[in-house]
């Protein structure tokens, strides 16, 4: 019956009515069995994404109609929380806790309700494309609520799990806890080489210079990955968040991740990038202030020794500040330019953290979407640099923590022996660290502060992938002449499918380390060649180097191997070293050799295609003439000049409103 399902849902909802469909899938779906419910949720999010766009081009109907595409989607959400909620009451759950964690989740919900009315008012006020307000905020934003967004962005659930997580795996210590650098050096090499020529052309997404050059049919199937990633990223982060609660508050992770993605998502369909902005500042706030409140009382309890005489001293495990072998060197450099996160273990359900990268940041559309929502340069770099500084400023608490669990006797705490490490719980040391050496209270302020790390994250992707879908695919490729409401409908229309997805994925999935490989690893490796050609070498690529470019990446990532997913080792590298199962461990930084033979092939194969376009052997390499129906990219009649004086007006404004406005 499953395998039918799969089968007869597409079909119905392209050919059939609203109603018939959702009749004949509710048919289905009351003969399926519950427990194989949650594995159909990301096919029917899929489907039903598909058949609003389809159905809608079509037959031309109201966006009204949209609703029962989604509903289908919704279904199974139902079922798998009211299930879990009567589990819940069944168990001995952590309710203080738990009620902690509801307040916080409120107060969010309750910034992002009065940040969509703010988006509504703009709304109103916006003489120009109204979807560009759900976007990019009419490019409208503070600078103060600039600079937190951006910065709630990168510091998110893995990187605050992250830090404490390496500084205390007495394998790998602080010298490999590189995030705080790494994301420092990702916003800073943004803000020097990337915000002006993203802005130059006022794009929207960073899809549309790739649309503008190669066209629509290339661009699309170059961004597959960077879209898949979105989802992804958004499974990581809500598995992380749904295994943390589940080990610290007795709740089941499956009903901390529909909770959490159910406000992410309400919030973000209100008010588009307003609400997610100004949620960024909230969050933020109770990060700063949550996790600093917790390192005093971690650093005095009774049972955590000295961790100045436990950095270079062998106590209770290895000396926390580490240690870096010669061979090791290359991996080191590595995951500073695509800083990896161990994976966490948790009630034997591997789950990935959030990937941060140096480089391999620079290819999320969550990065551009906030430097295109200033009015000026000034202010994109403003935010980029000072979110630099506040992203390794918070990074500080969780590295103390997790210098202090290294530092811990936890035979002595009310976890017992043996300790997290022995019992494969490094990835949440820092939570566990909350519940036993802070008081009671006080670790409740801890998990609401990771709680909004995970939230901050969770949004931010959400938005990325919606505003992809709407412009660049539903726009720019399926619907030509769809109107603002249009586009802004199914903007919302993929916030709510693309969230599903990524919380059904994290409920159902028992071994998401594939989330890692494509959201990060395969992201870095296929995308950053893409886009550093696409900004700073256009005049030498075309569409044959760009396509050979994401074939070839994807080929030798493959070759590659990923041992821990079971892609098997097939190319040898140089130094590789033989372990006792067969793999091999890689010295050499082979994800960035990829970067840069990609791009140099990238580069080759466009000036051979152009050598035998000119000798009549090859044809189609203008690629400035591929399509030309695209949506409203580049300006039509403003040169470089009248583009200064406009960013100058709107700084001066931007700056008077910023003295009246309320955070």
């Amino acid at each position: 019956m499953i395998h039918l399902s799969l089968v007869v849902y597409p079909v119905l909802c392209v050919y059939f009515t609203p109603c018939v469909s959702l009749c004949c899938v509710f048919a289905l779906y009351l003969l399926v069995s519950p427990f194989h419910v949650p594995c159909l949720l990301p096919f029917w999010s899929f489907c039903g994404f598909f058949w609003t766009i389809n159905y809608l081009y079509l037959k031309r109907l109201a966006f009204g109609s949209c609703l029962p595409a989604c509903l289908p989607a919704c279904l199974p959400v139902v079922t798998v929380t009211s299930r879990f909620i009567s589990e819940t009451l069944k168990m001995a759950v952590n309710w203080p806790g738990l009620l902690s964690i509801g307040v916080f989740y409120m107060i969010v919900l309750g910034m992002g309700i009065w940040a969509s009315m703010k988006s509504k008012r703009e709304e109103k006020k916006c003489t120009g494309n109204r979807s560009e307000v759900v976007m990019v905020g009419g490019r409208n934003l503070n600078i103060w609520v600039s600079i937190c967004t951006m910065t709630a962005t990168w510091v998110g659930g893995g990187y605050i799990l992250g830090n404490a997580e390496v500084v205390y795996d007495p394998t790998k210590g602080l010298l490999w806890a590189t995030a705080p650098f790494s994301c420092a050096m990702n916003l800073v090499i943004g803000g020097l080489f990337f915000v002006k020529p993203i802005r130059s052309k006022n794009y929207v997404t960073l899809m549309d210079p790739f649309q503008n050059k190669y066209g629509n049919t290339v661009a699309a199937v170059i961004f597959i990955p960077a879209l898949i990633a979105d989802i992804f990223w958004i499974a990581c982060v809500l598995g992380a968040l749904g295994g943390t609660i589940s080990v610290v508050m007795d709740v089941s992770s499956t009903l901390a991740v529909g909770i959490s993605a159910a406000v992410a998502i309400l919030y973000t369909l209100m008010g588009g990038l307003y609400s997610v902005a100004y949620t960024d500042v909230i969050q933020l706030c109770f990060m700063f202030l949550g996790l600093w409140l917790c390192v005093p009382f971690i650093l005095t309890s009774p049972s955590s020794a000295n961790i100045t005489a436990a950095a270079v001293t062998r106590l209770q495990q290895e000396p926390w500040i580490g240690k870096l072998e010669l061979e090791d060197t290359g991996r080191w450099i590595e995951d500073i330019l695509l800083l990896v996160m161990d994976t966490l273990n948790c009630l034997r359900e591997t789950v990935p953290l959030k990937v941060y990268t140096s480089f391999g940041g620079i290819c999320y559309q969550a990065f551009y979407q906030r430097v295109l929502s200033t009015p000026t340069d000034a202010q994109a770099k403003i935010t980029c640099y000072v979110g630099a500084v506040l992203t390794a400023i918070l990074g500080i608490p969780s590295i103390i923590i997790g210098a202090a669990s290294a530092s811990t006797n936890w035979n002595q705490t009310t976890y017992g022996s043996p300790s997290p490490y022995e019992q494969g719980k490094s990835g949440i040391i820092l939570p566990i660290a909350l519940q036993h050496l802070c008081p009671f209270y006080v670790s409740l302020i801890g998990m609401g502060a990771l709680a909004a790390c995970v939230m901050s994250s969770v949004d931010s992707a959400l938005l990325s992938a919606a505003s992809q879908l709407g412009r660049n695919i539903f726009k720019n490729i399926l619907y030509k002449r769809a109107s603002e409401k249009m586009i802004i409908v199914a903007i919302k229309v993929s916030v709510l499918l693309c969230g599903l997805m990524g919380a059904g994925l994290a409920m159902t999935t028992k071994s998401v380390h594939l989330f890692w490989i494509v959201s990060a690893d395969v992201l870095y490796s296929m995308m950053t060649p893409q886009v550093t050609c696409i900004f700073y070498l256009a005049k030498w690529v075309n569409h044959y180097g760009a396509c050979f470019g994401f074939v070839l990446a994807l080929l030798l990532r493959g070759l590659v191997g990923e041992p821990l997913i079971g892609l098997p080792d097939v190319l040898p590298l140089p130094w590789d070293k033989v372990q006792e199962d067969g793999h091999r461990y890689r010295l050499i930084p082979f994800r960035t050799a990829i970067v840069l033979i990609t791009t140099g092939a990238i580069v080759l194969v466009s000036r051979l295609a152009v050598w035998l376009s000119e000798k009549g052997l090859l044809g189609g390499i203008s690629d400035a003439k591929m399509d030309t129906n695209i949506y409203n990219i580049t300006p039509d009649q403003k040169d470089a000049e009248e583009n200064e004086k406009l960013d100058e007006e709107q700084f001066h404004l931007s700056s008077q409103r910023s003295n009246e406005e309320e955070f």
